[in-house]
């Protein structure tokens, strides 16, 4: 697709067009039966594997563009595709496929004393507007939830991945039109013009819900100047706090799954935070762990006790998001100060304690105030198709509507039918 003329004006109508035709798509989306839905995902993930060399060809100039800026190699692993995650990529829409249809449930039902029926019932939101960095896949996940819940939805990938993005977008509206459906219910801003975020966040009249994904930047501006709900997704400062009940073996295999399996996702742990009770052996063991695994470790005083290589960290590293091969180290005196640790530095994302005392867990589980909360397991596990959910469109680190995972039930909202048989109130 080539870009069109973005002078003021000219970007302006674009934006509006294209989230003016995503609306008027939204109602066409929502008559739609979850088999009909159903067959395009399918057709859309079969397609995906067909035309992988095309996807791949057009990721190749992402990725050699990227390269060319000196992006980093977090951020390019982000943005790579390979045969590999096409196929996750279309695995993940056959477990899409597989989930129940989350519109038209019965969320309750009231039988009223003057014979009024009254259910909550489960509906699409509407329009959604997504902006997203780097990861391509978005495209796919994006599409591939909100066109199961029935929502219409407008995408702004970031310039990184147009390419890609925009090969992705190519083959949903394809299938769309195979099956006589507006191509407009799935929508992309074929643009790398930064004004026209600004442009998505102030259209409250065509979009109802923005949905952030990427960097800390990002969702600070979309937060800020959105005039619409947010659900908000911020940085990923994830924490283990390894209790001094831990089991040792466990708490080095999950601490090094949890930094070191993928630096460059969310998921992954940010802040190492080890009991002063702990037996010296195991921290040190876990420490080691890291280091000898490639690992770049910085803490406090105590920690760096525990290492020789362990360098000095600031207080700007207990509430940075590395996402690279670099964790934060710090020893507290007992679970009342790592509550207070993750509390104050964390970013209400994902946290994990390792302990065998129970007590200690479920005090850990009921104080820590993040959306996703773990005991004996890796944070990479903050991920909507490890929740059983098919799929993800992001995290949610705030506390309406929708906290964690952002799956299918998060993306619908509800509204009230009232049966009656003539009744008048007195």
């Amino acid at each position: 697709m080539t870009a069109p003329n973005t002078d003021t004006q000219s970007l302006h109508d674009l934006v509006r067009g294209i989230a003016r035709d995503t609306k008027n798509a939204s109602a066409v989306l929502a008559r739609q039966s979850n088999d009909v839905i159903n067959a395009v995902l399918g057709d859309i993930a079969d397609a995906l594997v067909a035309h992988s060399a095309d996807i791949l060809a057009a990721n190749t100039k992402d990725i050699s563009a990227a390269e060319a800026k000196g992006l980093s190699a977090a951020m390019i692993d982000r943005l790579r595709l390979d045969e590999a995650r096409i196929q996750g990529m279309a695995n993940g829409i056959g477990n899409i496929i597989a989930l129940p249809d989350p519109v038209g449930r019965i969320l309750n039902e009231e039988n009223r004393p003057n014979g009024l029926v009254i259910q909550r019932i489960s509906v699409p939101i509407g329009v959604l507007g997504m902006i997203y960095e780097s990861r391509p896949n978005v495209t796919i996940d994006a599409a591939a939830l909100c066109l199961k819940s029935r929502n219409a939805v407008v995408l702004r990938g970031g310039s990184e991945s147009l390419h890609s993005s925009l090969a992705l977008h190519g083959i949903i509206q394809r299938t769309l039109e195979k099956y006589n459906l507006p191509a407009a219910c799935v929508s992309m801003i074929p643009v790398t013009d930064r004004a026209a975020v600004g442009i998505m966040l102030s259209s409250a009249d065509l979009i109802d819900v923005m949905i952030p994904r990427g960097g800390k930047g990002l969702t600070e501006r979309v937060m800020n100047e959105a005039k619409m709900p947010v659900f908000s997704h911020l940085d990923g400062i994830c924490h283990i706090y390894v209790h001094e009940s831990a089991d040792a073996e466990i708490a080095q295999s999950v601490t090094l799954n949890a930094k070191m399996r993928r630096t460059g996702i969310c998921g992954a742990m940010e802040t190492l935070l080890l009991d002063q009770h702990l037996a010296p052996q195991t921290a040190r063991a876990i420490v080691e762990s890291l280091i000898d695994g490639g690992c770049t470790l910085v803490g406090d005083k105590m920690a760096q006790g525990l290492d020789g290589r362990i360098g000095e960290a600031s207080v700007q590293d207990w509430e940075t998001e590395y996402l690279e091969a670099k964790l934060s180290v710090c020893i507290v005196s007992d679970i009342d100060e790592a509550v207070r640790h993750i509390n104050s530095y964390g970013s209400h994302h994902t946290d994990s304690i390792i302990a065998h005392d129970d007590a200690a867990a479920a005090k850990f589980l009921q104080e820590i105030d993040s959306g996703i909360v773990m005991h004996n397991a890796s944070t990479q596990f903050a991920d909507g198709g490890e929740f059983g959910m098919g799929a993800e469109i992001g995290i949610a680190t705030g506390k309406m509507h929708a906290r964690g995972p952002v799956g299918l039930e998060q993306l619908c909202t509800y509204k009230y039918h009232v049966r009656g048989n003539g009744q008048c109130r007195p």
